[in-house]
């Protein structure tokens, strides 16, 4: 694997993942399907493993796909080419919080935040879609994950209804994926 296009693919991301780490979800589908050391599976695990792990969701998110990419020089140069926009497009828009006053930087975040928002909705659906779906189903019957719909409209549900620490509903997931041998 070129490291140098590791680092290329994971700097467009984050260069355009406005909305945080969920956001980068559409771009990870979308190399996947550029690409063959990424697939939606391997996607959804590292998304389910970058919600649990201590950091930024984005950053974890890279780190799993650059080490599958490349082992552990690929997990440094993917979060590198992550982050290294962020710091560029940060250090720009500090410059422009001086103008905050002004018209136009306004507009500009008023329109960011409907894009943060699609980019968020997509990658919301991006992972229902990995998690409670089998897309390599044969018939149309088979293509509905039964145990993992339950397990999410019961998760759903309690966190709806409970608004326990998010940390219990983790814990309460692991345990039943153990459990129903997901």
């Amino acid at each position: 694997m070129n490291l140098f296009l590791l680092f290329f693919e994971f700097s467009k991301i984050g260069l355009f993942a406005v909305g945080g780490g969920l956001a980068t979800l559409p771009f990870l589908f979308h190399m996947a399907e550029k690409y063959a050391w990424l697939t939606a599976e391997i996607i959804g695990n590292g998304q389910a493993l970058a919600q649990t792990a201590p950091g930024a969701i984005g950053v974890n998110m890279a780190a799993n796909a650059g080490f599958y990419a490349a082992g552990a020089r690929g997990s440094l140069v993917a979060a590198a080419g992550l982050i290294f926009p962020s710091i560029i497009v940060i250090t720009i828009i500090a410059r422009m919080l001086a103008f905050k006053e002004n018209r136009m930087v306004q507009a500009v975040f008023m329109g960011l935040k409907p894009c943060a928002t699609g980019l968020l909705a997509a990658a919301g659906f991006g992972v229902l879609r990995s998690s409670l779906f089998n897309g390599e189903a044969s018939v149309w019957y088979e293509m509905l994950r039964p145990r993992e719909c339950i397990l999410f409209v019961a998760l759903f549900v309690l966190i709806v209804k409970l608004k326990l620490h998010p940390a219990v509903y983790i814990g309460l997931a692991g345990a039943a994926g153990v459990i129903l041998k997901l």
